[in-house]
């Protein structure tokens, strides 16, 4: 499949999880041959890594915002997900 880039790393996550869906679609409509199929399920999965590896950052990054008791922000501090 040669309009995927090489370098997954590099791509934004909407860009990641758009050609994943796309990669999803062509799969599902069971119209490509077996070797194109095999590298579509290949780089389909290296996208689902990346993005998952992507959100899992911006996970780490989310911070929650601390009021005060009278309700007014006072600071922010890591966001708890467990």
């Amino acid at each position: 499949m040669n309009d995927v880039p090489p370098d997954i790393s590099a791509m934004p996550f909407e860009e990641a999880l758009k050609r994943l869906e796309d990669i999803v679609t062509q799969l599902e409509s069971g119209q490509a041959p077996l070797e194109s199929s095999i590298e579509m399920y290949e780089t389909g999965n290296r996208l689902r890594a990346h993005c998952d590896a992507l959100l899992k950052n911006a996970e780490a990054r989310i911070e929650k915002i601390t009021l005060s008791s009278s309700g007014a922000p006072k600071g922010v501090e890591p966001l708890d997900v467990d």
